[in-house]
């Protein structure tokens, strides 16, 4: 009886760290996300500006002249993931709901910002520019960080390494492609993925 018990104890243990497992991890292995840039081709991006994007070691990356990429298709109410590495001088940024592709900038997108060393600490690394600024301050340079930002209508979540820095509810922009900036320093993304909500 006391065996039976105690494997029968294992087993629902064994059972909860498998469930607990696989919802970790399901977040974005799961169906319904989208690999938008998978580090080998910039198909379903467009550039703007002057930026030197290049491909190497599986990044998208640029250290000179300034601009966007900027996804073909567009985007209302989703999730985001990437990976981010830039110098501690970097200015750099996720432009999310981007009303005018063409002419992308924080006054018609939302700007998650990528940019530790800004003058204005009030919307450093971590913030929406000119709509909230980040929870915490958190320094990114030299090393890779993680971005998970999720648009659902007027709500608006940044998730930078982890740590929540936005929790807001905004109304302004609703859809429209999305863009990954390069302003200064050395900038690289990875692994950019998303889902629909």
């Amino acid at each position: 009886m006391k065996y039976a018990l105690t494997h029968a104890s294992v087993l629902v243990l064994v059972g909860l760290v498998t469930v607990q497992y696989s919802t970790g991890v399901s977040g974005q292995t799961g169906s319904g996300w989208t690999t938008l840039f998978d580090g080998s081709t910039l198909d379903g991006w467009n550039t703007l500006g002057d930026a030197n994007w290049n491909l190497a070691d599986g990044t998208v990356q640029a250290d000179s002249g300034s601009g966007f990429l900027v996804t073909a298709e567009s985007y209302g109410d989703f999730q985001l993931t990437l990976e981010f590495w830039v110098d501690p001088d970097a200015n750099s940024g996720i432009f999310i709901r981007c009303a005018d592709p063409q002419q992308v900038g924080a006054s018609n997108s939302y700007e998650v910002n990528i940019f530790d060393t800004r003058p204005d600490q009030e919307y450093r690394t971590g913030g929406i520019v000119n709509v909230a600024p980040p929870a915490r301050a958190i320094n990114t340079g030299d090393k890779w960080n993680t971005y998970d930002i999720t648009a659902q209508g007027a709500r608006l979540t940044v998730v930078l390494s982890g740590i929540r820095t936005v929790d807001i509810e905004h109304r302004g922009h609703t859809g429209e492609p999305i863009a990954l900036q390069y302003g200064a320093g050395v900038v690289k993304f990875r692994n950019v993925r998303i889902r629909p909500l």
